[in-house]
């Protein structure tokens, strides 16, 4: 496996400098999430042209770390249809600048039915499932184009919130560019995380099959919410999971999350050490 770092949990700086500090913290791969990440200039869809994405493909290659996943997390169960137009919008242009980034996946989570992007009850309706489907349709056929891995995360808190949820969006639209990205804490709830290992057992069965990338993190439960945060630092056993890796995606890239700069390398030497066991 291959073990990476969200870049704009990295200690502030320029693209290239997070780039480098996360070589330096012994990370090989990167969730790279370009508005997040880059304040020094533009990021906006005309700016991913392919003189940018030539550039930082050098700039990553000198650091000898990979991009995992292009991150593009924009609501596509947007209640305005202009809205929803100008998010595909930016999904095109997202994975055309993946194609030449040399960065087979873009990622994306699957929204709410509200502009604030919030949990509500309607998140878990058909007719929400139904309509992120029809939204996401069109983005899917742009990466079939690219040749580019479009993957959904599952969170519980939005409109794809389990690993049957998921699979029924998979099979809807029936592509082999529609992958999955494997969080499993996102897949739990203050109600379920008592049995969380059976959560991601179940999550593993339904989906291990289509999840081309992890995303790796650690939670407690405080005031009947979850509160996640850098791989060993909450109550999580990685057994399940870095099981499932070793057996049947044994270079997978994984990034850690909600790490800070303090404690990202030792949380990466802890999932290291979490492997070495087993």
């Amino acid at each position: 496996m291959q073990i990476g770092i969200r870049l704009h949990d990295v200690a502030p700086g320029t693209l290239e400098e997070r780039v480098k500090a996360a070589h330096e913290q012994g990370f090989t791969c990167a969730h790279l999430a370009l508005a997040k990440t880059v304040q020094e200039h533009s990021v906006e869809d005309s700016a991913l042209t392919p003189g940018y994405a030539t550039y930082l493909r050098k700039k990553f290659a000198e650091h000898d770390v990979d991009i995992a996943v292009l991150g593009c997390y924009l609501n596509l169960a947007h209640p305005d249809r202009s809205e929803i137009i100008k998010i595909q919008e930016r999904y095109y242009a997202h994975l055309r600048f993946a194609s030449i980034l040399g960065c087979s996946v873009v990622g994306t989570e699957t929204g709410a039915p509200n502009e604030e992007y919030r949990y509500e009850p309607a998140c878990h309706t058909e007719e929400a499932l139904q309509t992120f489907i029809k939204n996401l349709r069109p983005v899917v056929e742009c990466a079939e184009k690219f040749g580019v891995i479009i993957a959904i995360e599952p969170v519980w808190s939005h409109i794809v919130y389990n690993s049957k949820r998921a699979l029924k969006v998979l099979k809807a639209i029936g592509s082999p560019n529609l992958r999955i990205i494997l969080d499993p804490v996102n897949l739990l709830s203050a109600e379920n995380s008592e049995h969380y290992e059976q959560v991601i057992a179940e999550a593993i069965e339904d989906l291990g099959g289509y999840t081309d990338v992890l995303h790796m993190k650690d939670f407690v439960v405080e005031d009947d919410r979850i509160v996640s945060g850098a791989p060993g630092t909450g109550v999580m056993k990685y057994d399940v999971i870095l099981d499932f890796v070793k057996r049947e995606k044994p270079y997978i890239q994984m990034t850690i999350e909600d790490s800070r700069p303090d404690n990202a390398e030792w949380s990466r030497k802890f999932l290291e050490s979490c492997t070495a066991d087993l």
